[in-house]
């Protein structure tokens, strides 16, 4: 399925750029064209070298974790639900572990932590596939919980509305948090009735209760604050449990009289392998990605949808937000960059651009995630996980949508 969305990606571009030519007389389209591909190839092996730091960085403090045994013990918390959604993977095994760790940092935010370690659990995943280069049942779910993964602080958003102007940066939280929570739900009930896994049992339901909880007392806490207060404390918040992770790591290691420093070199240096292997792959996807803006190709889809919208009389108010919702599963950077036209061009807390907040973050990028994650481990037949993540990306932008009205217009 990848391959032929990717070669569509290429036909899409082609014929966008033939109408801009033939139709709107825009010659230079070719020579954008030409120039996206070359600009994209130059930002891959930038995102490579840029994540080889990182990789090296968090993989080494996760290898010292691990040597010392302390990922055994964390992994204890969240393995009776995974045994249940990801039945092929044994109890005990070390892809609990990473799965663990990577799910608390995409619920804090903390993405450069986040990244490392899920590329670490896609990789424990691996040692149990049986076909290397097909994705396995539970590497489609892990993969689809990340690209829905729930944030609990969206810091990032309320700093770029902040540094736009917006008078209550932080107003967004709330329906932010309902947009990702769809969007988890979303991809969780796709990957379950593609792999016919029963989601209503005690151990799933209890879990799935759990987090409704803990999304409701941090919910209610931080909505409690001065909206001033609110980003800073998200921030101080984030930014101290990751560095306290960095210390219970070291610190459990030193306890166990481990040579914590050979063992860093360890985890580093396998970083370094795994960032450089990603090249290949971020290349593939970022040009096609590229082409697609440059040819006019996003362009021309909100126009059809806002006209679409309108004919059926349906409310199109939002429909200036959705230049963020169609790039975000493309490109984070992209998503990102709309976003903060959509507050440039109508304001940061007009209508548009206040959905456009909550698009940028009811979901991951879904092809990057793709590309990193699977390239990571020589992946190249993903099955349903396309499908079922832009289910949950459908969902989580749907909600948005919803939430915009609800709390805004």
């Amino acid at each position: 399925m990848l391959a032929h969305i990717w070669f569509g990606f290429f036909v899409a571009a082609f014929i966008g750029a033939l109408y801009q030519w033939l139709v709107q007389d825009q010659g230079a389209v070719f020579s954008a064209l030409m120039q996206s591909t070359f600009d994209m190839a130059a930002l891959s092996v930038e995102i490579s070298i840029g994540l080889i730091g990182v990789l090296c960085l968090w993989l080494g403090f996760f290898k010292i974790a691990e040597n010392a045994g302390l990922i055994q013990i964390l992994s204890r918390a969240l393995e009776p639900l995974f045994l249940k959604l990801m039945p092929g993977v044994p109890r005990g095994h070390a892809a609990h572990g990473s799965m663990t760790m990577n799910i608390a940092a995409n619920m804090l935010g903390l993405d450069n932590a986040a990244t490392p370690m899920g590329l670490r659990a896609m990789q424990d995943l691996q040692e149990l596939n049986q076909q290397s280069d097909t994705a396995s049942n539970a590497q489609i779910l892990f993969l689809v919980l990340n690209t829905s993964s729930v944030t609990l602080l969206p810091v990032t958003i309320f700093l770029y509305r902040a540094q736009q102007g917006s008078a209550e940066p932080t107003a967004v939280f709330i329906p932010i948090l309902l947009a990702t929570s769809a969007s988890t739900l979303a991809g969780l009930l796709a990957v379950s009735w593609a792999q016919k896994i029963n989601l209503l049992n005690r151990v799933v339901l209890s879990y799935l209760a759990g987090f409704a909880i803990l999304l409701a007392a941090l919910g209610s806490w931080l909505v409690s604050l001065p909206a001033e207060q609110m980003s800073s404390n998200s921030s101080l918040l984030g930014n101290l449990l990751l560095f306290a992770v960095i210390m219970l790591f070291l610190g459990w290691g030193w306890y166990r009289k481990n040579n914590v420093y050979d063992d860093f070199i360890d985890g580093a240096r396998q970083g370094f392998e795994v960032a450089i292997k990603l090249i290949p792959f971020l290349v593939a996807m970022l040009v096609a990605i590229g082409l697609l803006r440059a040819s006019g190709v996003l362009d021309g889809a909100v126009w059809i949808l806002q006209n679409l919208f309108a004919a059926i009389g349906i409310n199109t108010d939002f429909v200036q937000a959705l230049p963020t919702a169609l790039m975000k599963p493309l490109s984070g950077s992209g998503a990102r960059g709309m976003m903060l036209e959509t507050m440039n061009t109508f304001g940061v807390d007009s209508f548009p651009a206040t959905v456009a907040a909550i698009m940028q973050g009811s979901t991951e990028t879904t092809f990057y995630v793709l590309a990193v994650y699977f390239g990571s481990v020589g992946i190249k037949h993903v099955r349903h996980a396309i499908s079922c993540a832009l289910i949950a990306d459908f969902a989580g932008i749907t909600m948005a949508i919803f939430a915009g009205y609800w709390f805004f217009h």
